[in-house]
């Protein structure tokens, strides 16, 4: 499965981002490395949802805050709107920060409890001298209406006092502040009950919309990202195994580990059956990954090759892309 390969990038001037060859490793001891992130190679047009999925540890996050330097990648390229990011010094890298914005995943812990909300939604215009402070407090008045909060309710108190989704409606609120292109959503709706899930994603799409935003939305959970995403990206273990649109994704998974995924999905209804593949195993550790192809270890049809030979990302289709050497028909 896991796999590299370029084949899948587009030469295109709409290409607001484009990540190549991206690796993340962390010390663990000794001479041990944590490879949560091995040569992760994607791009995302202007306008887009890019959803990145995969089971927990599989470098989705780490992948989310590279690209943002947080921290700086050990290698690879991420060029955004014409400039790498990965030379930039730390002055230059400060300039180009608010046209990137990010959601972090835990909406509670994310914010500040000794600031009230309106401080909270404010702190990035104050940072940036953006406005005197009555424009400043009317465009916190304009964000926290924008994500469905009544400004004279909640701007005066603090964020221990709302629900979880209240925080991620302060959240976003917070990451369009300064108005941003990209803006990265990181599990946004995991830690929220599945009725708040829908207003969330709702009130994504709405803003996505407004600010002309493009998303990189990161999540375990397909039956999610279906119904925001323009393009899906399948990751395992720190590779790319699958690319594809989210209606041929589901429709025709190629790699047989996002054919686990898919149909792990629930369907919601009771007439029919159910046929759900199961993967036997655990993942590997990523301080010690198979050779060849980082699934073949819990893949049904993995063989002597896999084991030699890391398969590459190739078109399989118009616009899917899959890095494995068998792939489904």
């Amino acid at each position: 499965m896991a796999g590299s390969g370029k084949a899948h990038l587009r030469k295109s001037d709409d290409v607001i981002l484009r990540v190549e060859d991206l690796t993340m490793e962390f010390p663990a001891g000794g001479k041990n490395f944590v490879r949560a992130v091995s040569g992760i190679s994607f791009d995302i047009e202007r306008g887009e949802t890019l959803a990145i999925v995969g089971e927990s540890g599989c470098g989705k996050s780490t992948l989310g805050k590279a690209i943002l330097q947080l921290p700086k990648p050990t290698s690879g390229s991420v060029n955004f709107q014409g400039q790498e990011l990965t030379t930039l010094n730390k002055d230059a890298l400060r300039d180009i920060r608010p046209a990137m914005q990010m959601i972090f995943q835990d909406p509670v812990s994310s914010l500040d409890p000794r600031l009230s909300v309106g401080k909270i939604v404010d702190e990035p215009l104050a940072i940036w001298n953006r406005g005197d402070e009555v424009w400043r407090s009317n465009k916190v008045d304009e964000l926290l209406n924008a994500v469905g909060l009544d400004p004279a309710l909640v701007r005066d108190r603090r964020s221990y006092e709302f629900s979880g989704g209240q925080c991620q409606r302060i959240s976003i609120a917070r990451s369009l502040a300064l108005e941003p292109l990209l803006l990265i959503c990181d599990e946004p709706v995991s830690a929220l009950d599945v009725s708040v899930q829908a207003q969330i994603l709702n009130l994504l799409q709405d803003m996505k919309e407004r600010y002309g935003l493009t998303l990189i939305f990161i999540s375990h959970d397909l039956a999610v990202v279906k119904a925001v995403s323009t393009r899906i990206m399948v990751m395992y273990l720190g590779k790319v195994c699958e690319i594809s649109s989210p209606d041929e994704l589901y429709s025709n998974p190629r790699h047989h580990y996002t054919h686990a995924l898919v149909s792990s999905v629930p369907i919601p209804d009771p007439n029919v059956a159910a046929r759900r593949t199961t993967l036997e195993g655990e993942p590997p550790s990523p301080m010690d990954p198979p050779s060849g192809c980082r699934f073949r270890t819990r893949c049904p049809a993995a063989t002597d090759l896999c084991a030699q030979e890391e398969p590459q990302l190739h078109e399989v289709s118009t616009g899917h892309y899959v890095a494995c050497h068998w792939p489904r028909s």
